[in-house]
């Protein structure tokens, strides 16, 4: 009897042990299936590319508190010290340098997922073209693909940059003054009821512009210095692991795409710092840009460079290594 019931004891445990293998299989047969779909593998590249923004952003918050609060720090025509990144972090709380959290995530979940999507769409496509043309993807392929994501994504993303400049500015006011936004929701609501609901593009030209500015530097150039890292490894110049060519690159793109985005990301900041005053003359870039220039100088577009490179090249590193593990991750 003991015997016979060992024996369907046995029995049982190894059609248990079957039957959860199978449900096992069964699983990740499931997971793979749906990672192989037609409609994950479309998606996957924008998925990535939000959540690698997402976590860039809520690393680089305080950093690029600074580099706002740098911009909108007007002195030339009261002739006072300008200040320095260490003595506007030295006047913030850390609550204080994370004002505008929620519409830096936001903007990330639109504007960064678009545009790495995009890009590694548009690059995909412009690869698969080059290779039917019988020649190597070059450098031009790149641009294409990072001026037209960055572009694109912009244009999505602007009214939640335009919160994030607001938020951010808001502490600069007289206490009476302040509009002390709650959230990005909050911000965006009341925006768009004093406004209104065109107000959300403001300043969407050299926002556009610097995205394309930034998107040519960053994306395009990372995959080129990445490319041609590879190339020199084949050849023997260096014994680069993986992540390090992912980093090396990663800097590279940051400094180039720091130069090319930063007179864009400033006028983009000095339009979208205040309200619309009712019957003031509403000023473009391109009045923008000659009426800094001529009051500040050319090089006021380029104060805080060494803040705002600090800014980008680690967001840049932080992005692409998330997107890089999460892309191997999903292969």
């Amino acid at each position: 009897m003991s015997g016979t019931i060992a024996s369907q004891s046995a029995g049982a445990a190894s059609r248990a042990g079957s039957t959860s293998s199978s449900a096992a299989s069964a699983g990740k047969a499931g997971i793979t299936g749906l990672m192989a779909s037609p409609l994950m593998v479309a998606a996957l590249p924008f998925i990535n590319g939000g959540i690698s923004g997402m976590v860039a952003t809520g690393v680089i918050q305080p950093i690029d508190m600074i580099k706002v609060r740098l911009q909108l720090a007007n002195n030339a025509a009261s002739g006072a010290a300008r200040p320095s990144a260490l003595s506007v972090a030295r006047s913030m709380t850390i609550p204080e340098m994370y004002t505008g959290l929620s519409a830096g995530l936001l903007r990330q979940a639109v504007y960064t997922t678009a545009r790495i999507g995009l890009f590694d769409t548009f690059m995909g496509n412009l690869t698969q073209r080059a290779k039917d043309s019988g020649r190597p993807v070059g450098f031009a392929d790149r641009a294409v693909a990072g001026l037209g994501a960055g572009g694109l994504a912009a244009m999505l993303g602007n009214p939640c940059d335009l919160a994030l400049i607001r938020m951010q500015s808001d502490g600069l006011k007289p206490a009476g003054e302040r509009t002390n936004y709650r959230s990005v929701i909050h911000a965006l609501t009341s925006i768009a009821k004093s406004e209104g609901v065109l107000s959300l593009w403001t300043g969407s030209a050299p926002t556009v512009a610097r995205a394309m500015a930034l998107n040519f530097g960053q994306l395009a150039f990372f995959s080129e210095a990445k490319s041609q890292l590879k190339e020199l490894e084949k050849r023997g110049w260096h014994s680069m692991g993986v992540r390090s060519q992912t980093l090396a690159a990663s800097a590279a793109a940051g400094f180039f795409a720091s130069f090319f985005s930063l007179p864009f990301d400033f006028v983009k900041t000095r339009m979208q710092q205040n309200s619309k005053i009712a019957g003031a003359k509403k000023i473009g870039m391109a009045g923008m840009f000659a009426k800094v220039a001529r009051e500040e100088g050319i090089f006021r577009f380029y104060r805080g460079f060494t803040t705002y490179y600090v800014r980008i090249a680690p967001h840049a590193m932080v992005t692409l290594l998330v997107a890089d593990y999460l892309g191997w991750l999903t292969k």
